[in-house]
Formats: C-alpha cells, sequence, structure tokens
C-alpha cells in the first residue's frame, strides 16, 4: 500500500506518547517540500484540540549574510559551513530538555534572506515539535550533533526535474532574474543537494513527492 498522509499522521502523534516531548527532524534537498510538510502536519496534529505540535526550521541557524561576508562564504550560502550547526543542535537539546519554559527559536525571514532570533515560541504545552532542514542527517563535524537530539528523521523526496522546478521560481519570487536562479539551481543549490542525497539511506523513513502536499513556492 502507499504511503498516506494519514499514514504519516499516525506515526508523528506514535511518537508523543508516553507524555514526553519528542522531536521529528524533516530533512530533504532544496525544494523537496520538507516546510510544506511539516506545516502540514503541524497544522493537522492541531486541527482536533488544543495546540501539543510546534514547527522549528533549521533555516534560523544561517548565519547573517555580515558574517558570510566576513568568512567569505557568501556566495555559497546555503552550504552546510554556512549554518551555526552547534546553535542548532543546542536548540534541539534544550528543546528536548526544557519543558517546562517557553523556550523560544530563531526563524528565517525570506524577504530579508535574514536570520531573526527569539521569533518562534515553544510553549510547555508542545509535545511533538517538527522540524526542517537541510542537513539533519549529515554525519559531518558539528552536524553530526543533530541527528541524536530526534527521535525520527524522515526525509522528503521529489523528482529532480519538479525539485528544480520549484527552486528557480522560489529564485525568482524573491528577486533573482531568470538567469541568476537558474544560475544559483544549477551550481551552489545543486552542490547541497548532490550532498544532501547521500544522506538519504540514514532516514527513518523516505517520504515520496506522491504522499506530499502540494508546496508553497515561498518556502525552502
Amino acid at each position: 500500500m502507499p504511503l498516506t498522509f494519514d499514514d504519516l499522521l499516525i506515526r508523528a502523534r506514535a511518537l508523543a506518547r508516553g507524555g514526553r516531548r519528542a522531536l521529528l527532524g524533516i530533512a530533504g534537498s532544496p525544494g523537496a517540500g520538507k516546510s510544506t510538510l511539516a506545516e502540514h502536519l503541524v497544522r493537522a496534529l492541531n486541527a482536533d484540540g488544543p495546540p501539543w505540535a510546534a514547527q522549528v526550521p533549521m533555516d534560523g541557524f544561517h548565519l547573517a549574510d555580515a558574517e558570510l561576508d566576513r568568512l567569505g562564504r557568501r556566495d555559497r550560502k546555503g552550504a552546510p559551513d554556512t549554518f551555526d550547526a552547534s546553535g542548532y543542535a543546542a536548540l534541539l537539546r534544550r528543546l528536548r530538555e526544557d519543558t517546562d519554559e517557553v523556550v523560544y527559536a530563531p526563524a528565517f525571514e525570506r524577504v530579508l534572506e535574514q536570520p531573526l532570533a527569539g521569533a518562534i515560541p515553544v510553549p510547555p504545552t508542545a509535545r511533538l515539535v517538527v522540524t526542517e532542514g537541510n542537513y539533519l542527517l549529515l554525519r559531518e563535524g558539528s552536524w553530526a550533533r543533530v541527528r541524536p537530539c530526534l527521535d525520527e528523521v524522515w526525509f522528503c523526496e521529489t523528482a529532480e526535474e519538479e525539485r528544480i522546478r520549484r527552486l528557480v521560481a522560489r529564485h525568482e519570487e524573491f528577486g533573482k532574474d531568470h538567469e541568476s536562479a537558474v544560475a544559483w539551481v544549477r551550481g551552489t543549490d545543486q552542490r547541497n543537494a548532490d550532498l544532501i542525497a547521500t544522506t538519504r539511506t540514514h532516514a527513518d523513513l523516505v517520504v515520496p513527492a506522491t504522499t506530499l502536499p502540494a508546496p508553497a513556492i515561498r518556502r525552502r
């Protein structure tokens, strides 16, 4: 039987049984539908009563452009070493351990293309935290600290042609002309996607495109 969205809801609910807070990671290449799946999951899980699921994106740990300029990495923005991986892992540990107070997580503002500190409150009532990002399954450097913080990690898989189409449209929406968008997608984004694809085998579950809701172009 093909995997359905209802199957995903059942699996996500099961993670938080027993009253403890659980953390679910959703990984995948840029444009694969990670944020869309996370948003739909959290919305559906919270639809039956008081909110008990929260969403915390990895993208809030992008390094600011000023720091990328200092490091000489701005032309590779989105690569593993353009994030604060240690800070992200520390937040995940805190989300698991500090369940008696509000924990604030950073967000990523797409219009500004900058992280925003303290933008996402995770209340004590959140029993499931869904976090999505490219490098949740990466085992290199500080990224290796991320996977042990998560109960499960699912990998979103989307056909390359569709994934690339989404990325080009997204970059155009946020200000790039078509040629620049294509060049970025075929260059920086594709190098990252090739690396992320090697982590697929470490996932607890592969979620095919047929299971994913239709994505919003504005997300990464």
